[in-house]
């Protein structure tokens, strides 16, 4: 019981203080970032828990709610609060509250059918969140106006401190990252993997994040948004197979790899997307979680063959298939349900912040100066 209490104060640690100070890097939208995040997580923890026990109880009449519940709930409303980097600062609460709801009953009906249809255990249709987040946040931010309007660049600017305490959040969810792929495994053997693999992956793409960032300025200094993404990105990549790595070495390699890619894809993705495919994201979810995600699914799979082969066994192309095609789904609901979110919330209804407001604390807080 201890032990789950824990498990379940550091998943709201990571929501509440990592992914809050996460995306307050930027100079004028720190507040709406950290208390819009306390806001979305208080929600959608309740919504998400009477989604998953409508969905997946059937006791007439009441919903039993659990620590399971809780820990369950708790990690799909983080859903939002990392697909909510992508359209920070260009929606107002109202429109996040929407996205929220649509989002959690998306994901949550995904959970379920990949785990009564297909089987899947809740400690790997919840490792689809990452992917799912990723592309769900990007094709939201497609859906808004585009590009991102003159007059906002200024605003679109991070500065030191803000920096610093997004920085903080990416130190919260550095830490609590091994609890974060643990949280759902059941058998102890597989919760130390999970724990030690995901530490390994993490601290490599930590050491990767410094070392090629500095590598890749002309006068070896190190940009510190470089950092911010790419040293979480050990524990995105090994989140779907940490607890089936045997051999440190495979969960530092994807550590490398991962934070080779995450930075790779900040330096470079930006470019393609605003330019050719016209998204604008605030907060380089796809080059944190997108793609790192994208590299752990692929990793499971090809884990899972080779567990299949070695164990002599004919049902090599049945587990490959599976794997695939849980993937595949959570691909496909995450794009169409984030292009219906992103036309919801293009309506008139919704009194969306004007476009010259965008990245603006002063568009939803009250803000007083004081002059001595």
């Amino acid at each position: 019981m201890p032990g789950t209490v824990l498990v379940c104060q550091d998943l709201t640690v990571m929501a509440v203080l990592g992914l809050g100070f996460f995306t307050s890097n930027l100079r004028r939208n720190s507040w709406s970032s950290v208390a819009f995040n306390l806001f979305l997580l208080a929600l959608g923890v309740q919504w998400a828990i009477l989604l998953d026990g409508f969905l997946s109880q059937f006791s007439p009449g009441k919903v039993v709610i659990k620590l399971l519940s809780i820990r369950l709930a708790t990690r799909s409303a983080m859903s939002m609060l990392i697909s909510v980097s992508a359209v920070l600062g260009k929606v107002n609460l109202v429109q996040l509250v929407v996205m929220e709801l649509v989002e959690l009953t998306v994901f949550g009906t995904m959970r379920m059918v990949v785990s009564n249809i297909l089987g899947i255990d809740y400690h790997m249709n919840m490792m689809y969140i990452h992917v799912f987040t990723a592309y769900f946040g990007l094709t939201v931010a497609w859906c808004l106006p585009k590009p991102v309007p003159k007059g906002t660049e200024d605003k679109y600017q991070t500065a030191t401190s803000p920096s610093l305490f997004a920085m903080l959040g990416t130190l919260f969810l550095w830490m609590f990252w091994p609890s974060f792929n643990s949280a759902l495994l059941i058998y102890p053997i597989e919760r130390k993997n999970a724990v030690f693999n995901t530490y390994y992956a993490l601290a490599v793409s930590a050491v990767t994040a410094i070392s090629v960032s500095s590598l890749a300025h002309p006068r070896g200094k190190i940009n510190m948004t470089y950092m911010h993404n790419a040293a979480l990105a050990g524990g995105v990549a090994v989140s779907a197979s940490c607890h089936v790595i045997h051999s440190p070495w495979i969960a530092m390699v994807l550590g490398l790899l991962a934070g080779l890619i995450s930075i790779g894809g900040a330096k470079c993705l930006p470019v393609c997307f605003n330019r050719v495919l016209g998204i604008h994201e605030s907060h380089s979810v796809h080059s944190t979680f997108g793609l790192p995600g994208l590299l752990g699914e692929i990793t499971y799979i090809v884990l899972m063959a080779l567990r299949v082969v070695w164990a002599s066994s004919n049902m090599i192309g049945f587990q490959v298939l599976l794997s695939t095609g849980t993937l595949s789904l959570a691909m496909a609901m995450s794009i169409t349900s984030g292009l219906l979110t992103g036309l919801l919330l293009n309506l008139k209804i919704w009194k969306g912040p004007h476009v010259a407001k965008y990245f603006d604390d002063q568009a939803f807080w009250e803000v007083r100066f004081f002059t001595y």
